[in-house]
C-alpha cells in the first residue's frame, strides 16, 4: 500500500493554468502508449483524496449536476475544503477540512491494502508530504510550457532528495517520472 500523488504537469511545473483549466492537457487526446497507464494506475487505487479546487473542476468539467453518472471514481473519495460543496448523488465523496493524518488513517482503512490517490492540487500533495505520509509522485510531463497557474508541489524538498524509480516516453509529447518519497530519519 502506498500513498502516491499522481498528476499531470507542464515541464515548467503547473497542474492547471491561471484560470485553473486543465484544456492545455488535452489537446494531446488518448496517446496509443498511455492507453494501459491509467487503467494500469487506477486499479490498484482504494481511495483517493483531492483539494476542492480538483473537485469543482472535475464537477464543472463533467457537468455532474445534470449527468452525475459521469463520476468515473468508484473508490471512496475525500474533499478538502473550507466551503459547502454541491455532492455527487450515488458517489461515496466525503468533505472534510483540517490536518491530513487522521483523514489519511481512514482512507487507508478504506482502501483495504490498494493505494491512496493523491489526486490535486499541489499543495494537498504537499500537506501529506509534510506529515511523511507521501509515498511516491508519478508525474505525467506533458511538452507543454504555461506562464503561471497551479504549482506541481509548492514545498522546498531537498533533503533527503526524491529517488527517482523509474522513466517512461510516451510519444513525443510525454514523460512520466516515477520518485519514491525519501523518509527522514
Amino acid at each position: 500500500m502506498k500513498t502516491q500523488y499522481y498528476t499531470a504537469t507542464s515541464i515548467n511545473g503547473y497542474i492547471a493554468d491561471g484560470n485553473h483549466s486543465l484544456e492545455w492537457l488535452f489537446q494531446f487526446g488518448e496517446i496509443d502508449s498511455m492507453k494501459d497507464h491509467y487503467p494500469q494506475f487506477f486499479g490498484n487505487v482504494g481511495a483517493m483524496a483531492m483539494g476542492s479546487t480538483t473537485y469543482e473542476w472535475v464537477y464543472a468539467y463533467e457537468n455532474l449536476r445534470e449527468h452525475p453518472e459521469k463520476w468515473s471514481y468508484n473508490v471512496p473519495t475525500w474533499v478538502f475544503s473550507r466551503r459547502e460543496l454541491p455532492t455527487v448523488p450515488g458517489a461515496d465523496i466525503r468533505f472534510v477540512q483540517g490536518d491530513v493524518t487522521p483523514i489519511h488513517a481512514e482512507m487507508v482503512r478504506a482502501a483495504q491494502g490498494k493505494n491512496v490517490w493523491i489526486v490535486g492540487g499541489g499543495d494537498l500533495a504537499g500537506q501529506f508530504h509534510d506529515q511523511g505520509l507521501l509515498d511516491e509522485l508519478i508525474i505525467s510531463i506533458a511538452s507543454v510550457m504555461l506562464d503561471g497557474g497551479a504549482p506541481l508541489l509548492p514545498r522546498r524538498i531537498t533533503t533527503p532528495p526524491l529517488q527517482l524509480i523509474d522513466v517512461q516516453q510516451h510519444g513525443s509529447a510525454f514523460a512520466i517520472l516515477t520518485y519514491a518519497v525519501s523518509k527522514t530519519a
